[in-house]
């Protein structure tokens, strides 16, 4: 499991490994991965593209990432094929809290807006 951050370098929610779901704090289940791009749990709507661990909106902008990358946004996305609704994976067991990393530049294009729940709840 990797951890995401959110601007502030706060803990928001972590991905598995194999980039295939995405968890809140809780370990409870908020989007799932597909061909690239990051999908609500709950409504199954898109959330917007996953580059690596870096978690984008809909307008290509960083809502969270993780260590390890470069943290970059990209232009705006075109509006994937609505993706199947994966399987609800079983619950992992909850990491240990990473050390809180440096906050990084702010990337080219800026931060979103959206904070990390509304982006897995849209």
């Amino acid at each position: 499991m990797k951890p995401l951050f959110n601007k502030d370098s706060e803990l928001v929610g972590w991905m598995n490994d194999n980039h295939e779901h995405i968890f809140d704090t809780n370990m409870n289940w908020v989007a799932y991965i597909r061909n690239g791009h990051a999908w609500s749990a709950k409504t199954g709507n898109w959330c917007g593209p996953v580059n690596g661990y870096n978690c984008l909106d809909r307008n290509g902008k960083v809502v969270a990432w993780s260590i390890g990358q470069i943290v970059q946004g990209s232009v705006t996305p075109v509006t994937p094929v609505r993706a199947v609704k994966a399987v609800t994976p079983v619950k992992p067991v909850k990491p240990v809290n990473p050390v809180k990393p440096v906050k990084p530049v702010t990337p080219v294009g800026g931060w979103s807006v959206l904070t990390f729940s509304a982006w897995v709840n849209q």
